[in-house]
């Protein structure tokens, strides 16, 4: 690396040795947004952005949060809550509630412990934790730090002995399902990385066998690590290869339509989640809950669907069950927690959506999650179809 890379680097971890209450904003944050607040000020500009972003034009970044806006609660009144009930199972493992970590990339840029800590407060919390391909802590490392449930994320390479080593260092490390990112045959065009020339440190999974070294005049090295490594020929056919190398359950992560979930099931995965990837792959591709009720009903319940993608607020986390997920996946605002506060801020960010799910369930008249139903939510479509 060059001196101006060397920099950017010593800076960011000076700022993360500094101590909390520099750089938080006053008074202990009361909900999930404002953890976004102290991790833009806890993070270099570039790590920021990396985290924050989404591709072009950003509108399916926007419409991920903005879409749960256009969703009315329609509570039942006069039901007794005076006990609440969020836990569930996921795949046959019990959870405190329908709330998962999403995979999300190197978590070092946002604490120098990364996806260590990040499984600690999932442990803590009784949520399962998906870990990124691109983590920049091992298999190995995150397996032995607790024993949360833990699932792992897994993209397909050019190199395909490389996907196979990771799905079975995953197996040997107790890993218990594969999430298997479909959204990706290149990198979206992420504008605010290539502005920034985003560094893209060397992860260790990889060690001795990819490098993340590229030359500057390639602008994010990401964009041109993702170009140099990923498979894009890979295709529904290819889905037998793996389940082939692997006992564990796959899931398909990046559904958006009917037909590819319709696909999904035809080929015997064990799962879709609604995704799309957290608005920085294609823009103006739908907000996730506005294409989740239409993969839930190809599904027709017979396998599970999850969801990620836009949630801030327990009561998002409400909507989406009612349009049929089984449970929701965390992404940007755990990275922000982990950046402001390191494993507490991680387990505030998930016991923040728990009680607020819990609230919501209470005042809509839900003591269970089997009573949250398509009739508590209204969608604008609702409304036209009343019109009519």
């Amino acid at each position: 690396m060059d001196l101006y890379r060397d920099l950017l680097l010593l800076m960011h971890f000076v700022i993360l040795l500094i101590p909390l209450k520099e750089v938080r904003m006053g008074d202990e944050p009361v909900n999930v947004k404002e953890y976004q607040e102290l991790a833009k000020q806890a993070l270099p500009k570039m790590y920021y952005d990396f985290f924050a972003g989404g591709s072009e034009d950003q509108h399916t970044l926007r419409e991920n949060t903005e879409a749960f806006q256009r969703i009315t609660l329609r509570p039942r009144i006069l039901v007794d809550v005076s006990k609440i009930d969020m836990s569930t199972t996921i795949l046959g493992y019990k959870t405190s509630a329908p709330i998962m970590i999403a995979p999300t990339s190197m978590h070092k840029l946002a604490h120098p412990e990364g996806e260590i800590l990040t499984a600690k407060a999932a442990a803590a919390c009784n949520v399962i934790m998906g870990l990124s391909f691109s983590s920049t802590c091992t298999i190995e490392e995150v397996a032995s730090s607790c024993n949360a449930v833990r699932f792992f994320q897994l993209y397909m390479y050019k190199r395909r002995e490389i996907s196979a080593l990771m799905v079975k260092r995953a197996e040997l490390n107790g890993f218990k399902a594969i999430l298997l990112t479909v959204d990706t045959p290149k990198l979206g065009r992420r504008e605010a990385d290539i502005k920034n020339k985003m560094i893209s440190p060397q992860l260790k999974n990889f060690e001795g066998l990819v490098s993340t070294e590229v030359d500057d005049s390639e602008g994010s090295n990401l964009e041109a690590f993702a170009s140099r490594n990923l498979d894009s020929s890979f295709s529904w056919k290819d889905i037998a290869w793996l389940k082939s190398i692997t006992k564990l359950p796959i899931l398909i992560k990046g559904v958006l339509t009917r037909k590819d979930a319709i696909k999904a099931v035809e080929v015997g995965v064990e799962g879709v989640i609604v995704s799309n990837h957290g608005a920085r792959q294609l823009d103006y591709t739908p907000a996730t809950i506005n294409a989740l009720e239409d993969v839930v009903l190809a599904v027709q319940g017979r396998i599970p669907v999850l969801f990620d993608g836009g949630i801030r607020r327990g009561t998002d986390v409400f909507k989406a069950l009612a349009l049929g997920a089984q449970a929701v996946m965390i992404g940007r605002p755990i990275v922000y927690g982990l950046a402001a506060k390191g494993e507490y801020g991680v387990k505030r960010v998930i016991e923040m959506l728990k009680d607020e799910l819990e609230l919501t369930m209470a005042l809509a008249g839900c003591p269970t999650l089997n009573d949250i139903t398509r009739n508590h939510v209204r969608m604008q479509v609702d409304n036209h179809h009343c019109r009519l």
